[in-house]
């Protein structure tokens, strides 16, 4: 870590039973370098502040509001960490639960309809009336998937990547959608189909351009490499976890990061940190082989360790800390913030600290 201590944001939900806007909104922690947290601050009150992102210049601050309809809300942030009110728009859809920010625009996941959408975003953080992209679709998952859950936007070159949940795709838009999307075309094109039931959540992008996504129905990691312009093929999938519910029925696995080597999976459910290591498939002693558990054409995927939360956390979104080997961990049922220092080496982790904090759902470094 850079400096000795750093600065996160912190969504969250509503208490349970509590409507949005009973009291929740975005809180500022401190954490040091040896993963202590330091103070904790509610700075504003805002409904359902469930995910949040930064513009690429840290000035601006984004939050949705997960209710019907939804909401995108903007402030701008101070040198000192406070936040003003910028600006708010309709996130164009129902239950956005996610939001990512370029220079020039917004682009926000509604869950509860499948509708993605972007927001055009000034400088000084003014957002635009959205426009809308419905998907629409269904996946053998009957009570998940009997409609289309847009779930997680990612900037893909000078594209974008939505993943839908309920209907095993990812659909890709122009980055700069609000000009160039053919009317023709509304709902812009199918980038990747998933097998059945897989259920794609949130996903991330390796130096190569493979695509590594969640499957969040059948906890499992896909893997995709690119095969033409705007266009991925699915090569294969690995358990995340072997770890499972007291039931014996497979978890819910949430957000996905990567740091070098290692790539992390929170689980809901056995309520883990999961932690898997990619490998060159050429590097290894036998090259791709069927044997190779996790093997796929161009890399191996193995689960290294599984870092245990407590019982009932419910990891719902973490952040890796740069620099420092730091995760910090949303654990939305336990209503508490967990730092977890991880050892590149082994990938094992161990629990540094746990801050209270009331139903986080989305950790930001500031």
């Amino acid at each position: 870590m850079s400096i000795p201590t750093a600065a996160l944001w912190i969504g969250t939900y509503p208490t349970s039973g509590d409507a949005p806007g009973a009291g929740e909104g975005i809180w500022r922690v401190g954490i040091d370098e040896n993963g202590r947290f330091t103070g904790g601050e509610l700075v504003t009150e805002v409904a359902a502040p469930s995910f949040l992102a930064l513009d690429p210049s840290g000035r601006t601050l984004l939050a949705v509001t997960e209710a019907a309809p939804g909401a995108v809300t903007s402030f701008r942030v101070s040198n000192a960490g406070t936040l003003t009110p910028a600006g708010s728009a309709p996130s164009g859809g129902a239950s956005p639960c996610h939001v990512v920010a370029t220079g020039t625009a917004a682009w926000v996941a509604n869950y509860e309809d499948g509708v993605a959408a972007v927001l055009g975003l000034s400088p000084e953080g003014a957002l635009a009336v959205p426009r809308t992209f419905p998907h629409a679709g269904t996946g053998p998952v009957e009570d998940r998937q009997e409609g289309p859950h847009a779930h997680f936007v990612h900037v893909w070159g000078d594209r974008v990547l939505v993943s839908d949940l309920g209907t095993d795709q990812l659909r890709t838009y122009p980055l700069d959608a609000g000009a160039t999307v053919s009317d023709e075309t509304p709902s812009g094109e199918v980038a990747a189909v998933l097998p059945p039931g897989t259920g794609p959540r949130h996903l991330v992008e390796l130096a190569d351009g493979t695509i590594l996504v969640v499957g969040e129905l059948d906890c499992r990691l896909h893997v995709l490499v690119p095969a033409g312009p705007g266009r991925l093929e699915h090569v294969g999938s690995v358990a995340i976890t072997a770890r499972t519910m007291p039931d014996g029925s497979a978890g819910y696995p949430s957000h996905i990061t990567v740091d070098g080597d290692l790539v992390h999976v929170g689980v809901r459910g056995p309520d883990v940190l999961s932690v898997l290591r990619v490998h060159d498939a050429a590097a290894t002693a036998d090259g791709v082989d069927d044997a190779v558990p996790g093997a796929m054409a161009h890399l191996v995927l193995e689960n290294v360790a599984d870092v245990d939360l407590g019982a009932g956390a419910w990891p719902r979104h973490h952040a890796v800390l740069a620099d420092s080997g730091i995760v910090v961990v949303a654990a939305q049922n336990t209503d508490e913030l967990i730092a977890v220092r991880l050892d590149r080496t082994s990938g094992n982790g161990a629990i540094t600290d746990r801050l209270e904090l009331p139903v986080p759902a989305c950790v930001l470094e500031a």
